[in-house]
This record gives structure tokens, C-alpha cells and sequence, in this order.
């Protein structure tokens, strides 16, 4: 069926199912650390806004943590059902390290998001405070570990084959893989990024409709200062990264940039927009920039750039694909540093809330962050075709030897039960985005510390109901 082998079913079922969970821990990342920020500042201001917000994101972040978990056990049981060959050729490099990752970062979590999510009431402000940095932490060592599993896969190193098996012989070497930083800081920034924007986008939905107060206009503040600041600096990441991909995968930044051929001792053209044609060997309606394809990726206006054409037929990426999501991405970050320019300038006018043009403008972004991490983890893992290893296992050796049929079957369930479970899983966390954060304006309110009876954070509740009392049951907020 339209030309699709058992191995390819296998790939598509892979990359749908990382496809829904990359967006759920890019989410927690953001928010954890968001929250921590949060009660940090309530705890040194007392400015109850703060402590508004966090129990207002406390509950979306529990939701969002709770489907990303779900979302994982599902892709760490295919690496055994669908790529067992990979397993047993890699498995002493890639199980140790998730494994590492379950013993210092899932235990780190879940030992204090109980206390977290429900012991605002129940333990001190210090012990609370501590409970949520801790699993901020806990979310960038999880990402740590995965990053430097998946960069191991790009840029293998620190080990040696012994009858058909990888066997480490430098644990250090392994895990600070070549392309290990620039990955890391790049998936960390863009999951901050991302969170920015999702809480911008929330802010400028409720100023659009009317509900202006000082926790919307301070979730608004906060996201485009952010947007401001780290936006750029993923600019900077994401070109150091780019430098070490041409050094150490050359055949997919001639991949990412269409780029076929050099001609004589002629400086890499920058092509804008066009159709990579993989049959024809060139890129159809090109759009070239001459000279600024050397300049960006080699700094220089004299070098050039790897052609597509140096590399055998069989290794090279999907051009096409990787060509445009790489634009998607880049076009995606470059709007995220002119709208964090334009808020800048709205603040220094004094129009940052009441501009409709921005609002809009920031509400239509809400998803661009998430979307620009679809955009390059499609241009990162195509473009390291047709390898799983790079340089050491190719992926149609990878896989396990299931039939058509049994993948067609396996893949038509996955998509059925991640739309209808996690299509209702983010309807209900928007619910929960839409109602807004409570405050207490007119009202006669204490500091909401241990012991004082104010409204608790309850994640799984989106009922409007009477927040003073605190003895709720756990099965009535469920």
C-alpha cells in the first residue's frame, strides 16, 4: 500500500508516537522551572500574584506531566517490539543511560511532586519550595539522559564492537558524545522557549476577551521577557550546532541546505526556498542567496560546503523533507525574536496589554514553540538516515522482523488511542488554560502559607467551584 514496506510502518508508528510525547516533557521542562520561579518570587515579594499563578499552572502542569509519563512507557516498550535488533546490537549503551535516567530523574519527581502538587496546606513554605525545585531539577537531568542517549546514536564514540555487539569502554566518552552539548542546550532552550510562548499566548487569549488583571498581565510580562532574551540565544545555539553537524554529519546539512553539487572553487550558494528532487539529483525552483551558504555554515566566504552528491545514493537523508522542516523551524524562531522585539517596544510605550494587533499576533504563537521542536527533531532524526547509529547500523537492519500486516494493524490502534486519549487529555488541560488563574481581588485574603486555609492546588479539578475550603477529598478534585 502506496509503496510502504514493514519497515517503513515501523518508522512511522515510531515517529508518530515521539511525535506526541516530545510535546508533553518540552511542556514540563518549561513549566517546572517556571514554577519554581514563581514561588521563588512569592516567597521573597509576597505578592500574591505569584502564588495565583502557580496554583493556576500547578494544575496544567500535572496534566501535561501525567500524559508525557504515559506517552514514554509506550516508546520505551518499541525499542524491544519493533527495533529488537537494534536493541541487541546497542542496548549496552542505550538501556544504561535510560536507566540512569529512571534512577536520578523519575525517582527525583515523583519522590517530591506529591508534596508539590498537594502539600501547599500540609508542609512549610521552605520544604514546599524545595519540593518544587527539586523537580524542576528533576526534569533537566531526565533531559540530560535522553539527550546524551540520542547523541550517542548521532555521534557514537567511547566504545567497541565484540561479536556484533556495541560494548562501552569509556562511560564519560559516551555520554559527553561529540554533538552531546549542542543537543542538550538546544533541547533545554527550545523546551523554555516553547513554554514562553504557551504561556504568552494564554495571557494575550484572556486580555483579548476582556479579563485584564494584574495575574494576566504578569503571565503575559514574564513570557515575553523570556521570549526576548532566550529566543536569540537559541539563535546562537542552534548555529554553533549547526557548525558541529557539519563536522561530524556532513551528508545531512547538504541535506538540510538542498545543496548538490560545488561548483569548481565556487562558495556555497544559500538556497532561500525550493524542491529537492531526490530522483532528479537537484533542487527544482531554487532561490539562492551566492556566497551566504559559506558564510553561515563555514564562516568564511571562500569554503565550501559538502554536496549531496559526494555521498553514495544509499546515504543520503531525504533532502526533501529535512529541506523544508529546517525552514519550518528557523522561519518559526525568527518570528519568536521579532515578537519578543515588538513586546519590547510596547513596553517601553506603555502599550504591551492593550495592543490587539500584538495580543493576536502572541496568541497565534502559543503552539510555534512546540511546533519548531517537531520541526527539528523531523530535521535531526530524517537527516541521520538511513543510519540508527550513525556510521554503524543502518536503520533496515534495525528493526524486527514483524510482517505488513502486523505493523499496519499495530499503527492504525496507535493513532485511534493517542487521539482519542491524548486529544482528550490536552482538550481538558486547554479547559483548564481558558478558565484563568483565580485571584482574590476585593477580597479580604491571608498569605496562604502552612496551615491558612486558601485555595490548594488541584491539578486534576477544573470545576468552578468554592476554593475556601481545603478538606476537599483526593476523590472529589479527581
Amino acid at each position: 500500500m502506496f509503496g510502504l514496506e514493514a519497515l517503513d510502518l515501523a518508522r512511522i508508528q515510531f515517529a508518530f508516537t515521539i511525535s506526541f510525547h516530545i510535546l508533553f516533557p518540552a511542556i514540563t521542562i518549561g513549566l517546572a522551572s517556571y514554577l519554581a520561579v514563581l514561588e521563588g518570587l512569592w516567597l521573597k515579594t509576597h505578592n500574591d500574584t505569584y502564588r495565583d499563578l502557580y496554583h493556576f499552572w500547578s494544575k496544567i502542569f500535572a496534566v501535561n506531566f501525567g500524559m508525557g509519563v504515559v506517552s514514554g512507557l509506550v516508546m520505551a516498550y518499541q525499542f524491544g517490539t519493533n527495533w529488537s535488533r537494534f536493541s541487541d546490537f546497542a542496548g549496552s549503551v542505550t538501556g544504561p543511560l535510560l536507566t540512569y535516567e529512571v534512577l536520578t530523574a523519575f525517582f527525583l519527581e515523583a519522590g517530591f511532586l506529591g508534596v508539590m502538587l498537594f502539600g501547599w496546606n500540609k508542609v512549610g513554605r521552605g520544604l514546599h519550595f524545595f519540593a518544587t525545585v527539586m523537580v524542576a531539577i528533576g526534569t533537566l537531568i531526565s533531559t540530560f539522559w535522553i539527550l546524551a542517549s540520542n547523541s550517542w546514536m548521532q555521534t557514537p564514540q567511547g566504545f567497541e564492537i565484540v561479536n556484533g555487539q556495541v560494548i562501552p569502554t569509556d562511560w564519560l566518552a559516551v555520554i559527553f558524545n561529540p554533538s552531546f552539548p549542542y543537543r542538550l542546550m538546544h533541547m533545554a532552550t527550545a523546551a523554555f522557549v516553547a513554554t514562553a510562548f504557551f504561556v504568552g499566548s494564554s495571557a494575550a487569549w484572556h486580555l483579548l476577551r476582556g479579563k485584564d488583571n494584574p495575574a494576566i498581565r504578569k503571565m503575559l510580562s514574564m513570557a515575553m521577557w523570556m521570549a526576548l532574551i532566550v529566543a536569540p540565544i537559541q539563535a546562537v545555539i542552534g548555529d554553533f550546532h549547526g557548525l558541529n553537524t557539519l563536522e561530524h554529519q556532513p551528508a545531512k546539512i547538504a541535506a538540510i541546505e538542498g545543496h548538490w553539487e560545488n561548483k569548481g572553487n565556487e562558495a556555497t550558494p544559500l538556497i532561500l526556498f525550493g524542491w529537492p528532487d531526490m530522483k532528479e539529483e537537484k533542487t527544482r525552483f531554487a532561490v539562492e542567496i551566492p556566497y551566504l551558504g559559506s558564510l553561515i555554515l563555514t564562516h568564511s566566504l571562500d569554503k565550501q560546503v559538502p554536496a549531496l552528491k559526494e555521498f553514495p545514493p544509499e546515504d543520503r537523508p531525504n533532502s526533501t523533507i529535512v529541506f523544508w522542516s529546517f525552514r519550518i523551524m528557523v522561519g518559526l524562531g525568527m518570528l519568536m525574536i521579532f515578537t519578543g522585539l515588538w513586546s519590547l517596544w510596547l513596553r517601553k510605550r506603555d502599550t504591551l496589554y492593550t495592543s490587539r494587533p500584538f495580543l493576536y499576533l502572541a496568541l497565534w504563537m502559543g503552539p510555534s514553540g512546540l511546533i519548531a521542536i517537531l520541526a527539528g527533531w523531523f530535521t535531526t532524526e530524517i537527516g541521520r538516515q538511513p543510519w540508527v547509529v550513525y556510521g554503524l547500523m543502518r536503520t533496515a537492519d534495525a528493526s524486527s522482523n514483524h510482517s505488513f500486516m502486523q505493523m499496519s494493524i499495530t499503527l492504525i490502534l496507535f493513532v485511534v488511542v493517542y487521539f482519542a486519549l491524548f486529544g482528550a487529555g490536552l482538550g481538558y488541560m486547554m479547559r483548564l488554560v481558558r478558565k484563568g488563574p483565580k485571584t482574590d481581588e476585593g477580597k479580604e485574603t491571608n498569605d496562604g502559607g502552612p496551615g491558612q486555609k486558601r485555595t490548594p492546588a488541584r491539578p486534576f479539578s477544573a470545576a468552578d467551584d468554592d476554593h475556601s475550603d481545603v478538606d476537599h477529598s483526593l476523590t472529589k478534585e479527581i
